[in-house]
């Protein structure tokens, strides 16, 4: 499969037909042209990753971010490489940092994928509920949405008057050793709804549009 062009300024770059089977959905933001990816797969399909960047009309060296949803391994087992190869600068909740930073087995779960995860150092760290960032012209909102794990994010924003949320796996599953909370799932599922979104990435599930297709997703699971 090729790199796909979600709408204008959205691209999915990685995931299991992509770069590699182990990789959750890897999304690519574009404004005035400076990138940001939304998570970094496994780790074994970065190279992929990379050639998708770049069959997509970009550059790598213009990844200004790579912004962390949670901190399991087949979203962050790429990170290292990546972050090392754009000089990318790396966003994560604080409540995902003993993965990220520490690379605690148990909340990796780098087990599951046989895969030795490198550490990285964050960038930076996401403390409140609907911090923003610039990305070109474009304002990138983080949602705190807890319930897979306790620092999920869900990541919102505009791209030519489409509401696009990045909703890494909304869909669970829930591990007491991840600290997952269905109750807080729910709530947050919910607040998702309010969103209304016109595009829904998900993280193993790939693309759901237009608003009503989100919704039903979403509301399939609540």
């Amino acid at each position: 499969m090729k790199p796909l062009k979600i709408c204008p300024q959205v691209y999915q770059v990685g995931g299991s037909n992509l770069s590699h089977p182990d990789d959750c959905c890897v999304y690519l933001l574009e404004s005035e042209g400076e990138l940001a990816l939304i998570d970094a797969g496994a780790g074994k399909g970065s190279l992929a990753i990379l050639e998708n960047i770049k069959s997509s009309g970009f550059s790598p060296a213009d990844v200004r971010y790579i912004l962390i949803t949670h901190g399991h391994i087949d979203h962050i087992g790429g990170l290292k490489e990546l972050k090392t190869r754009t000089g990318a600068r790396v966003v994560v909740h604080e409540l995902e940092l003993d993965a990220v930073e520490n690379g605690n087995p148990r909340l990796t779960a780098a087990s599951w994928y046989g895969v030795t995860y490198q550490p990285v150092k964050a960038d930076r760290i996401i403390k409140q509920d609907s911090e923003t960032l610039a990305l070109g012209k474009t304002e990138v909102v983080f949602l705190h949405t807890p319930g897979h794990t306790p620092g999920s994010l869900s990541i919102f924003c505009q791209c030519y008057g489409l509401k696009v949320l990045f909703g890494q796996d909304i869909h669970g599953p829930f591990n007491k050793e991840w600290g997952s909370d269905k109750n807080e799932w729910r709530r947050s599922l919910r607040r998702l709804l309010t969103l209304d979104a016109d595009i829904l990435c998900e993280g193993h599930f790939g693309i759901y549009q237009p608003a009503s297709e989100v919704r039903r997703y979403i509301e399939s699971y609540l």
